[in-house]
């Protein structure tokens, strides 16, 4: 018989059905890791303000990405929590869209921001004579406004067709979060358009961004090789490494999750949220430690907060 007419409007979110004993004492350690990222992140936002001289626009894209961290991080981790200290966690359908579409728009801040960092190097080390007459506040800000609406021109579709989707097969979202996939696993109807555009839009995001990143650094890093003074070339290198470092966590992290979503059929479903947070939450704790650590200029302001060292 048909269930077409009955649309759940009212959700429970089941995250780690095999973890069911051990949700309480999950509880502290995931309140930890929280704690931990915002106070991360905070502190390299707060001292990249606080310090005039770092008011240059790679820093300022720097803490524009750590931002995103913790808003990304405040979308899923709560929610999460809930789910840990009762099993069936409750969440309208409103609820689920509004998460979901902060989970999509917060990647897509994230991807669209390591382009913009990705322009701001090129500039740097590709012209430098030139480089503060390009990358001034005006064009910071107009590639602000690019990063949103790029980032929304994906996120709202994606979450509009979601809303007009039946959700008839069951109440229970067999994950922590509203995650799009998850959303699909429970709607019914003919869902080949909702799959393909989930599809496309990432495949197309990630080929459009991985190409332009792709060929960016690959200048970066041959103009590097061409600066004359060794003490230049190496410091090119070193915040390049930086960068490449975060894409590599941001982006390794999302292909793994697609890939075992879309191929490992009999993969258990902890195994799937498991990766699916690793994806979401990894890149908000990495990366405030290598831009804190990797960038000497801000690792001298974290010493000097956190030892009482004065910078060198």
């Amino acid at each position: 018989t048909s269930t077409f007419n009955i649309s759940y409007t009212n959700f429970f979110l089941v995250g780690f059905p095999g973890l069911q004993e051990w949700r309480l004492f999950l509880v502290l350690p995931l309140i930890f890791f929280y704690v931990t990222i915002i106070s991360a992140n905070a502190l390299i936002i707060h001292i990249v303000v606080a310090q005039r001289n770092l008011h240059q626009p790679m820093y300022m894209l720097i803490a524009l990405l750590l931002a995103v961290n913790i808003c990304a991080a405040t979308t899923v981790i709560p929610k999460m929590l809930e789910g840990f200290v009762r099993y069936f966690n409750p969440i309208s359908l409103d609820g689920c869209l509004t998460q979901m579409f902060f989970i999509y728009f917060t990647l897509l801040l994230d991807y669209n921001l390591l382009l913009a960092m990705a322009l701001d190097r090129y500039m740097a080390i590709c012209h430098p004579l030139h480089y503060t007459n390009l990358m001034t506040s005006r064009l910071l800000g107009l590639l602000a406004l690019l990063v949103l609406t790029r980032s929304l021109g994906v996120a709202v579709p994606l979450v509009v067709l979601t809303a007009q989707a039946q959700f008839c097969r069951t109440g229970v979202i067999r994950h922590f979060a509203c995650e799009y996939i998850a959303l699909l696993s429970i709607a019914c109807g003919d869902l080949t358009f909702n799959n393909w555009l989930g599809l496309v839009m990432r495949l197309v995001t990630v080929t459009f961004d991985l190409t332009l990143l792709g060929t960016s650094y690959t200048r970066i890093i041959y103009a590097a090789f061409h600066i004359s003074s060794g003490g230049a070339r190496a410091k090119a290198l070193h915040t390049c490494g930086s960068h490449l470092l975060v894409i590599l966590t941001i982006y390794l992290s999302g292909l793994s999750t697609s890939i075992v979503f879309r191929v490992a059929r009999n993969v258990s479903q902890d195994v799937q949220n498991l990766l699916s947070a690793i994806y979401l939450l990894l890149p908000g704790a990495l990366n405030p430690v290598i831009y804190g650590v990797r960038t000497k200029e801000i690792r001298q302001y974290v010493e000097k907060m956190l030892c009482g060292k004065e910078s060198a």
